[in-house]
């Protein structure tokens, strides 16, 4: 995966360049807490470890991180969420996702879903056709940031088909390649 220093059980939020340093300069004020719109910023309890107790991390179960949202780094006192440009933040893989094939209801129940990859605001979650009419997710780690968009959309309970890990050192995402749209033939023309 992305990232470098291998996967923490914890995300922290971004801005904070990782759990190490995150640790070290964060005092728990709550104040990114507080300010969260999405209300996905939780108090740690033994994720990080015994060192990280009541320490903010991201909390997939019921939010995600807002793609556009930079508020955490601009309200943290100590520096320890340092302010990133919406640009900025959009590149900032704080994560690696994984999907799980096997919990997926399109392969469980045969049902329909691209859920993952209709909130996915990087388009790493993408679908390929699968069996007769249904799609399956497909992700591109390189371009996910980890945000938790895909995980809060799906409907598997109780464990998600589709998870996020801390990045212990965050890394930069490579951005989407954009598809060029194909210009329409005027009528009557040949295309060729």
């Amino acid at each position: 995966p992305a990232g470098t220093g291998g996967n923490s059980p914890a995300i922290s939020p971004p801005g904070s360049d990782g759990t190490d340093r995150f640790l070290a300069l964060c005092t728990s004020c709550h104040l990114c807490i507080s300010a969260c719109p999405t209300h996905v910023l939780q108090p740690a309890l033994l994720e990080y470890g015994l060192a990280g107790l009541l320490k903010p991390r991201l909390d997939y179960t019921s939010a995600f991180c807002n793609f556009e949202c930079v508020r955490c780094g601009e309200i943290c006192p100590d520096g320890a969420i340092a302010r990133l440009s919406p640009a900025d933040k959009q590149v900032t893989q704080i994560g690696a996702a994984d999907f799980v094939r096997d919990r997926c209801i399109v392969v469980t129940n045969g049902t329909d879903c691209a859920a993952c990859s209709e909130h996915c605001p990087t388009k790493a979650v993408s679908t390929e056709p699968y069996g007769t009419n249904l799609r399956l997710p497909v992700l591109n780690r390189e371009i996910c940031i980890g945000c938790g968009a895909c995980v809060a959309a799906c409907p598997v309970r109780p464990v998600k088909a589709i998870r996020v890990t801390g990045l212990r050192t965050h890394a930069r995402a490579k951005k989407p390649v954009e598809k060029q749209a194909v210009a329409p033939v005027p009528a009557g023309d040949f295309p060729f």
